[in-house]
């Protein structure tokens, strides 16, 4: 069951700011630093003031807006001066679908989002380490899961309510910062398939992409599941890294034959730590051009990666006898089939820059992806938006962004469709894809507070499913979702 958000949980959050330090990539005062999300090089004139997604961003805290209980003991330079920082991200969003979907209705839902990273150069000698911690509080009801139907969640931060660890890693830097090193709880969405101009959107697929979530044990190694993992990435220059990360295949334990449990009930505090189960490797390279501030071109970067999972899965379509899954004599458990891979493309591209300007302008991102392997449930994927930071006068630091993603289904999982149709003799609906179209406007109110509407269309919710509380068995309708969410960083 899901609890009710807590009453009161803004007011509270607003508190804790007076007590919580900032985040490692944030100053108190001034333009933010110029970091780029994923942890690559900033290339992207239009990352926004602050993102939900888990590969963050340059953020800026809430702190000097607060005058003097920003920080009443001066305890915040005292500790960093320590190597010791560590920070808060708060975001409540009200979600609902006036028309379409399952079923019409609206919910709240919040996050909390409490950082922490030890300087061990500072408080150890240890030369290259820090330590970094990460926990959620999630409270609130998820609209797709309960109104929508859709594949691609309308949030980023729609999950089960709980308090959870999310990683917990130490990083060696070696030879000069060329290559790290990072071992523990990790999450592939931090750093792994990452779109910088992407960070602005809402909804889910626009950070951790859904062909990944879907087609990975319990959504793989990602918000709001990590799992122990050693990533080594290595800089040598020129633009260009490299980095591959080794990851325990199932954050929950949900990939077993039969029944499928809900994976985050299954680990509920993030800390089952498994490392048992068949790996998960993904790779990437990326190729990041005219950083330089002396460039003449525009930034922009490529990336290429993949992914090999080499555990095995349930068959989408057939039974361990070869009968189809949909045929009455089925056993209903699926044929095991061997691994599920994928490749992918990611490019951002900063295509217009304010004169003068370094942090305003026009950005574009392009992902795409294929997974070939029996077992996906999505096949193939492809996501592209814009955004601009500072279109309006006087609204510098706003951006605002237009956004298109596409699930298709797999051969398979539609062939199934069929087999439904052909043992019941009952016309249903056949799954094809999913596409949803995301508008969204981040309105600074002071730096490190935004404010975000948001409007989203999902065409074909769940890839064209039948909608569960029709008694005809008519496909789910198109969804409009309006949304409007609030971010406090410090």
């Amino acid at each position: 069951m899901f609890r009710r958000p807590v009453p009161g949980v803004l007011p509270v959050a607003l508190a804790l700011t007076a007590l919580a330090g900032p985040p490692a990539l944030a100053q108190s005062t001034g333009k933010p630093v110029y970091e780029g999300a994923g942890g690559d090089p900033r290339i992207s004139v239009s990352q926004p003031e602050s993102t939900s997604q888990a590969s963050g961003g340059y953020v800026r805290s809430i702190e000097p807006s607060l005058g003097p209980v920003g920080d009443p003991f001066g305890l915040r330079p005292l500790l960093k001066a320590r190597g010791i920082e560590y920070s808060l991200t708060y975001i409540a969003e009200t979600l609902g679908n006036p028309v379409g979907g399952i079923r019409q209705g609206a919910i709240v839902e919040d996050r909390l989002n409490l950082r922490l990273n030890l300087d061990l150069q500072r408080l150890a000698g240890w030369d290259g380490a820090t330590v970094h911690a990460n926990a959620y509080f999630i409270h609130g009801t998820g609209l797709s899961r309960y109104y929508v139907g859709n594949l691609l969640a309308a949030s980023v931060i729609e999950a089960l309510p709980a308090s959870r660890l999310y990683v917990l890693w130490l990083d060696q830097q070696l030879f000069e910062g060329q290559l790290g090193v990072r071992v523990g709880q990790q999450a592939a969405d931090t750093e792994f398939f990452v779109s910088q101009t992407a960070t602005v959107f809402v909804n889910s697929t626009f950070g951790w992409p859904a062909i990944t979530g879907l087609d990975l044990p319990s959504g793989g190694p990602a918000y709001p599941l990590a799992t122990p993992a050693i990533r080594a990435k290595y800089v040598p220059g020129n633009g260009f890294s490299l980095q591959a990360g080794l990851f325990d295949g199932d954050p929950a334990g949900a990939n077993r034959p039969g029944d499928d449990p809900e994976a985050q009930r299954l680990n509920r505090t993030g800390t089952n730590f498994r490392a048992h189960d068949p790996a998960l490797v993904v790779a990437e390279a990326t190729y990041a051009y005219n950083t330089d501030k002396d460039a003449k071109g525009l930034p922009g970067d490529i990336t290429l990666g993949g992914w090999q999972h080499f555990g095995r899965f349930e068959s989408l379509r057939f039974d361990q006898t070869g009968l189809p899954l949909a045929d009455p004599n089925a056993t209903g458990i699926g044929r095991r089939l061997r691994g599920n891979a994928g490749i992918y493309a990611v490019y951002d591209q900063t295509l217009y820059r304010e004169t003068g300007k370094d942090d305003e302008g026009l950005g574009f991102f392009l992902r795409a992806a294929w997974s070939p392997t029996r077992s996906s449930l999505v096949s193939a994927y492809l996501d592209t938006g814009l955004a601009y930071k500072g279109l309006l006068e006087g609204r510098d630091d706003d951006t605002v962004g237009l956004s298109l993603a596409y699930a298709r289904l797999s051969d398979d999982a539609r062939r199934s469709d069929i087999d439904t149709i052909v043992s019941t003799g009952t016309p249903t609906p056949r799954r094809r894809a999913e596409t949803v179209i995301e508008a969204t406007y981040q309105a600074v109110v002071v730096p490190g507070f935004t404010v975000q509407p948001d409007v989203q269309l999902v065409l074909h919710p769940g890839g064209g499913i039948a909608n569960p509380r029709d008694p005809e068995g008519r496909r789910v309708r198109n969804a409009a979702v309006l949304g409007l969410r609030a971010t406090v960083q410090y």
